[in-house]
């Protein structure tokens, strides 16, 4: 009785939680499954970059043209260019039946809840604070500074964890492809995604009652 709607999927998570990996391994694992939303940006074109594989590239005006008329589900400006999540295109591909996930930071998943009250929030994090610390170190990407800095703003995003709808506790990668595949699937038969099944099922059984159908 599965509902055969797309799937709206929201992936959050700390600075360094490895949602990234995370959703590297579930694609590869699952090819087909799961489809990635691809982002407008007002940034620059790089070499080999494709509009409408990596990003739909827009201009200035374009882009403030979408916000406008509301044409994304959320959108953020980062080091100066404007990235967002056009509504069209993931609604173009929850109608065919596909399983659509957004990995965005945690004020941009909040804006898609506003808007997609049916999407389904997952907040990926480490087993531990420690650990979060340990895995940031561990990447010898960023000055002691910076790392503190991280750490601050995963303070204040996991204030806003409860508003999620699941938690994934990253310990091992394996484990933690197979919590988010199992999540999805198990979210396809939820009582709130069937309820046109539900209601053709129960006419069906009062039919029965009444001895209309044999």
């Amino acid at each position: 009785m599965a509902d055969k709607k797309g799937l709206l999927v929201v992936l959050s998570g700390f600075s360094g939680a490895g949602k990234g990996t995370i959703m590297k391994h579930l694609l590869n694992k699952y090819p087909g499954m799961y489809n990635l939303s691809i982002s407008a940006t007002t940034r620059s074109k790089r070499v080999g970059e494709e509009d409408g594989r990596e990003y739909f590239f827009k201009t200035r005006e374009e882009f403030d043209r979408m916000v406008a008329n509301g044409e994304f589900l959320e959108h953020a400006t980062f080091n100066g260019n404007s990235y967002g999540t056009p509504k069209a295109y993931v609604q173009k591909l929850l109608d065919e039946g596909k399983d659509v996930i957004l990995e965005i930071e945690v004020n941009g998943a909040l804006q898609v809840r506003k808007i997609f009250p049916e999407a389904l929030l997952l907040f990926v994090t480490p087993p531990s604070a420690v650990e979060l610390k340990n895995r940031l170190v561990g990447r010898g990407t960023e000055s002691a500074e910076v790392v503190v800095q991280r750490l601050a703003i995963s303070s204040k995003e996991s204030l806003l964890m409860p508003q999620y709808d699941y938690l994934v506790i990253n310990d091992k990668i394996e484990d933690s492809v197979e919590r988010v595949h199992s999540i999805i699937q198990s979210a396809h038969y939820s009582t709130k995604r069937n309820t046109e099944q539900i209601a053709e099922l129960q006419e069906e059984l009062k039919a029965f009652s009444k001895g209309e159908i044999k």
